[in-house]
């Protein structure tokens, strides 16, 4: 996927991939918390249709009452994640959930920065839990 668009295929659409990610009793998921903003997310190995992160945004009825708002606020979030993923790899099925938990509406410069710090941190995070991976311990079994 090359271009600056949102494609299809990175909008988190499954229900049981959903429902995983918003599993309380699920260990796999993980969340992190940038003002106004709240990400769940996860590495899913299972998932066939895509090898590329995908990802949801909510914005709850509860914190922001008009529809029109919640729009406003669904598109600002989406237009970050749009110029901002390229701070992540897109080789990793990861599902990300977007969660705006802010009562008042913010602006979309603050929505950006919430949204950079959460790619970078799950980024780091993905790149320590690999680095352990590639970094296995040297078999005893090695010849002198």
């Amino acid at each position: 996927m090359i271009g600056q668009r949102l494609y299809k295929i990175e909008k988190l659409r499954s229900e049981i991939a959903i429902g995983q990610l918003f599993d309380r009793g699920n260990p796999a998921a993980l969340s992190v918390m940038a003002y106004p903003l709240r990400a769940l997310w996860r590495v899913n190995p299972s998932r066939r249709s895509a090898d590329c992160p995908q990802f949801l945004v909510s914005i709850p009825k509860k914190k922001v009452r008009h529809a029109v708002d919640r729009v406003k606020m669904r598109r600002r979030v989406r237009e970050a994640y749009r110029l901002n993923r390229s701070l992540f790899p897109r080789d990793i099925p990861v599902d990300i959930a977007f969660i705006y938990v802010a009562k008042e509406l913010s602006d979309y410069a603050a929505i950006n920065r919430a949204v950079v710090r959460i790619l970078s941190r799950i980024n780091r995070e993905l790149s320590n839990t690999h680095s352990l991976h590639d970094a296995a311990p040297p078999s005893p079994h090695t010849p002198d």
